[in-house]
Formats: C-alpha cells, sequence, structure tokens
C-alpha cells in the first residue's frame, strides 16, 4: 500500500490511536486529515473552541514527527475522497463512532471507498471496550450498568498502541492552518472554558493522579473541593485515550471508582449504538406528560430559580461550558422533576453549552435522571436543599457562581427566603419560581 488517508474525528491524539498506527504500520505514508463539518461546528461554540485548540496541537504533535495535519472544510466524505484522489491513496483509516450522525459518515464513506476502490479500515479507539464487544445472552446490548461494569472489567482488550516517533507524509505534503472560532460561528463561548489538546490534556492529568487519584471515591461528590478530574472533554474530542487511561489508573489507589466512570461512559456509548434515538426519544415510555412553561425554563437556564444550588450549578455551566458532575444531577432533577419540563429541553441547553457535550453520555444521564432512561429507580427525585445540605454544607460553591448571595454566611446561603425581609430585598436574588423543599 503506497498512501493511506488517516481521517481524524474525535480523536484528536498521537497516542494510541489505531487508526494511525494501523496506516503507519501498513502504507509507506498517510495523509492526517481532518474535516470540519459546519454541521458540526455550528452545534456550540464551547465545543468547537476547544476542538480548535485540539487542532493545533495535533498539527504541532504531527510536526514534530515529521508530518503534517491536513484540513479541509466541507462534507466529509467528499473530502477525504479528493485528499486520497489528489495523493494517490489506496486506503482510509478513521476512528470508528457510534453517535447516529457518526454511524452515517462511516456508512457513506464505505460506499464511496467501494466506489473509489478504496480499502476502508474502521478501527477502535473511541471507548475503552468496543461497544460491540459485550452482548448479554438475548439481547443486543445491556440495559443495567451493573452487570455491564461486571462484563467490562473481565473483557478482552487490545493492546496500548504507542505514539509514533515518526509519521511519514508525501512529499511536499503541507499543513493547513487553523482557522480561528469567528471564522466559523458568531457564537461567542464562555469565558472560563477549557483549553484543548492533547498535550494540556496529559500534563493536566498527571497532575491530577498525583494530587487527587487517591481520593476520588471520597470527594468526587463534593462541590466545592472540585476534586474531580475534568477531563470529560479531552475524552470526548480523544485528546486522551480511554483505554489508555484506564490501563495507567488500574490499580492505583483510589482508581477503581474512577475507572467505573470510564465505564459509564462506555455504558452509555453501547446504549447509543443500539437505540440510535436516545438523543430525542424515551429509552423506556413512560408515558409522562410534561409541562410546557417558556418562563420556568428560561428562568432555570440562566440560573434564576431561586434555588441557589440549582443556579449556581447552571451559571457555572455558563461560565466555565463545564459543570460540577454532581450539580449536572441536582440541575437535571430540579427541570424535570421539580418544575415538570421535559428532559430534551435540559439535553438541548447542556449540549449547546458543554464542551464535554456528547450525544450518548448527555442523553443517557438526562434520561437516567428523567426517569426514561437506564435507571432502575424511574420516580427518584433529588431535594435540592438536602443535596446542597450535603455537597456544598458551608455554601461556598453556590457563592462562588451566585455573586448576588456572597454576603450570606455559611449553610443560611441555601434558604434566602429565611433571610430578614430588609436583607432578602437588598440582595437582588429571585424569588423560588415553584414551591419546595423549605
Amino acid at each position: 500500500m503506497d498512501c493511506a488517508v488517516v481521517l481524524f474525528t474525535r480523536d484528536l491524539r498521537v497516542h494510541d490511536h489505531p487508526a494511525l498506527s494501523g496506516a503507519l504500520d501498513t502504507a509507506e505514508c498517510v495523509v492526517p486529515l481532518f474535516v470540519l463539518d459546519s454541521t458540526l461546528t455550528a452545534q456550540s461554540a464551547n465545543r468547537t473552541a476547544y476542538l480548535l485548540d485540539g487542532l493545533r496541537d495535533l498539527g504541532s504533535k504531527l510536526h514534530d514527527r515529521g508530518g503534517a495535519l491536513v484540513i479541509a472544510r466541507g462534507d466529509p466524505v467528499v473530502e477525504t475522497m479528493r485528499i486520497a484522489d489528489q495523493n494517490g491513496a489506496s486506503a482510509v483509516f478513521v476512528s470508528g463512532d457510534v453517535t447516529p450522525y457518526g454511524r452515517r459518515r462511516e456508512e457513506r464513506l464505505a460506499v464511496a471507498c467501494e466506489t473509489q476502490r478504496l480499502a476502508l479500515h474502521r478501527c477502535p479507539g473511541v471507548t475503552a471496550v468496543p461497544s460491540e464487544l459485550l452482548r448479554p445472552a438475548g439481547s443486543d446490548h445491556y440495559r443495567v450498568f451493573t452487570p455491564y461494569w461486571r462484563a467490562w472489567q473481565h473483557a478482552p482488550r487490545r493492546g496500548v498502541h504507542a505514539a509514533p516517533r515518526r509519521v511519514r507524509v508525501p512529499e511536499g505534503l503541507a499543513s493547513d492552518a487553523v482557522p480561528e472560532l469567528r471564522e466559523l460561528t458568531d457564537q461567542q463561548p464562555s469565558p472560563d472554558r477549557p483549553s484543548g489538546g492533547e498535550s494540556g490534556a496529559r500534563k493536566h492529568l498527571r497532575s491530577w493522579t498525583a494530587s487527587w487519584l487517591h481520593r476520588y471515591g471520597d470527594l468526587h461528590d463534593d462541590l466545592v473541593a472540585d476534586a474531580t478530574s475534568r477531563i470529560s472533554a479531552a475524552l470526548h474530542f480523544g485528546c486522551i485515550s480511554p483505554l489508555e487511561l484506564v490501563e495507567r489508573l488500574e490499580g492505583r489507589e483510589g482508581a477503581e471508582a474512577f475507572v467505573r466512570q470510564v465505564c459509564w461512559r462506555d455504558f452509555y456509548h453501547q446504549v447509543l449504538a443500539a437505540f440510535p434515538r436516545l438523543g430525542s426519544e424515551d429509552y423506556r415510555p413512560s408515558g409522562h406528560r410534561w409541562r410546557r412553561s417558556e418562563s420556568d425554563l428560561a428562568a432555570w437556564q440562566a440560573g434564576c430559580t431561586g434555588y441557589p444550588i440549582v443556579d449556581a450549578g447552571m451559571r457555572q455551566l455558563q461560565q466555565e461550558g463545564w459543570m460540577h458532575n454532581r450539580a449536572r444531577l441536582i440541575t437535571a432533577s430540579f427541570l424535570v422533576k421539580n418544575l415538570g419540563l421535559d428532559w430534551r429541553h435540559g439535553a438541548a441547553h447542556f449540549m449547546h453549552w458543554l464542551v464535554d457535550g456528547d450525544v450518548a453520555n448527555n442523553s443517557g444521564n438526562w434520561q437516567w435522571v428523567a426517569g426514561t432512561g437506564n435507571d432502575t429507580r424511574p420516580y427518584r427525585r433529588l431535594n435540592p436543599l438536602r443535596q446542597a445540605e450535603r455537597f456544598d454544607p458551608d455554601g461556598d460553591y453556590v457563592r462562588r457562581y451566585v455573586p448576588e448571595l456572597r454576603p450570606i454566611p455559611g449553610a443560611a446561603v441555601h434558604r434566602p427566603w429565611d433571610l430578614d425581609d430588609s436583607i432578602r430585598r437588598a440582595l437582588e436574588y429571585p424569588a423560588p419560581i415553584v414551591d419546595g423543599p423549605r
């Protein structure tokens, strides 16, 4: 094989990249390609900004190894075929995905490759364990997490691929400049959004592992400690390999609780593979009829519900493009259980702002909270005040993101309605939009 195209999608790394390794093992040279697809870049300024960071870093890593990153714009299948023809490629390598959009892209790519007589290699790498590998008896996927976790722990794993020392590209192939965010969207990203890229993600992971992994099981729900890894965006964009992550951490103190979260990510990917409508339809239809209230939805989106712990989470989302997982559960439960609004509204809002916005995990978790998904206790409801008292006992998380309430000391910040009338009026903070636990 003379030349192969490696189509990068959400696998923006050189470490443990089966598609890149496979192409380099079988072809004399490769063309690393990323296609900026407006269908995806228009969805979220936060994710697009993170993507562009990741592409700059990927281009630098390829350049350091003698390679180059070609960046095209348009339809990913059309552009892949064009680049393959220009460089005389005989094969295309791509990391397989399970999202509906990714699967349609791969199906179209397969047809185009067959038409152009190119070999198509669909490689693993998006999940730690490929979604198609684990099947329970009598079903096409696991519907409950615990048995999946047991099977996942004993599933066979491929070897972790070392980063290539050299990336051989066709003579004269040059890297393209990564565009600026303003060239792709008029939306503004969150002011404190995280930056993307494999280099930063690996550095951050090393630091977090040394400082916090051993206490992850104790602190991952602590809103004030903020001791979670914050690598969900890096996993979504493939700046870190989920398999390499598991292989590096397993056996270390505190690792099991963290690895279990990586398994949850794989779990929802296999659910999405079997139920592609996870983002739009109830996984377990309950016949529930949702309320309609544009004003309540707008208040929840803006972080102005009058419930401080809820508002803190929603404002963190807009400020950082990320939200602590415990806050995600609290805010989601408030929308669907306290306000009675459709989970799809919440999922869409999260997908707009989240840097780590992922169809499988976002939709799966929203349906879990709503009682329409994989939760075996569909009527579960999180009391926002009890959650606040447990996971933000002194109110520091609320004061961090709700500046109107910073003058209120201690746990009193969670119940502003109990303050003296004169103090409450001076806060310029809204009254609760719905009756609830007081």
